[in-house]
């Protein structure tokens, strides 16, 4: 669970930096209380408190702005709500009807268990599955069929990440890749994908040319929590930023340098 849905503290002092950020003008101690429907009091304590940690300068009771501290502290609770959130969408799923693929012919009203499969939602038996719904549809295999009436979790393991680092063209680039080491890392991988021109020449070099060129830590995030496994070819400094994304969302990672 996100840390700030289990901190009341943090919870408003989230709030209060929004509502400061998202103020056209200087907004004042008391408007804030209102908004978000505690007493002036307590708005007046937390704003010490922020300013102390230094997410806040104010000025007198309604010139407050957001420091660059600030507005880091909150992008890192924003991404951590958006991590729970996706996690609750994949939970409370008897909320609404979720689509998946007919692993046989099924007929409408027709219990179903379901299970993920190579990345994809699969309607199967319901004997013995974790979770489970009925067809609002009749549908033949391999068709797309919508699920009601769900049940229970789906168990999910979550996809790792192998991270091949390559040097950047101060360090040679590609001419410095162990391309022997890479062939075999890359060897039988489905999902591969590249961060940086020195990392896209190497791959070239093996005879791969990656499906994934653009968007790549998202494409991996995506791949991981739907339990699939991938391959990321990445220049030395963007490693930072690729593990920071991982980071975010809890998800495992094998790192490995290939400069030869």
């Amino acid at each position: 669970m996100a840390q700030v849905l289990q901190n009341k503290s943090m919870a408003t002092k989230f709030q209060i930096l929004v509502e400061i950020a998202a103020a056209p003008t200087n907004i004042q101690q008391k408007d804030i209380a209102k908004k978000l429907n505690v007493t002036p009091q307590a708005i007046s304590r937390y704003m010490e408190e922020l300013v102390k940690e230094c997410l806040v300068v104010s000025d007198g009771r309604s010139k407050h702005k957001v420091t660059r501290e600030g507005i880091d502290w909150v992008l890192k609770v924003f991404r951590d709500l958006q991590s729970y959130s996706t996690f609750v969408k994949k939970a409370v799923t008897n909320m609404t009807v979720c689509t998946a693929v007919a692993d046989y012919d099924l007929s409408r009203g027709q219990k179903v268990g379901l299970k993920m499969k190579g990345g994809v939602l699969l309607a199967s038996d319901a004997t013995g599955s974790e979770a489970k719904g009925m067809a609002v549809s009749d549908a033949i295999k391999g068709e797309d069929v919508g699920i009601s009436d769900i049940e229970g979790i789906v168990p999910l393991e979550m996809g790792e990440v192998t991270i091949l680092k390559v040097p950047g063209i101060q360090e040679g680039g590609s001419r410095r890749v162990d391309l022997t080491r890479l062939k075999k890392e890359s060897s039988g991988k489905e999902m591969i994908g590249v961060i940086g021109i020195e990392a896209l020449i190497a791959l070239r070099k093996i005879g791969i040319n990656p499906p994934y060129l653009y968007g790549t830590k998202e494409a991996v995030v995506e791949a991981a929590c739907s339990g699939l496994p991938s391959l990321v070819v990445c220049v030395n400094d963007e490693i930072p930023g690729l593990l920071q994304r991982l980071g975010e969302e809890h998800l495992s990672y094998q790192l490995l340098d290939l400069q030869g």
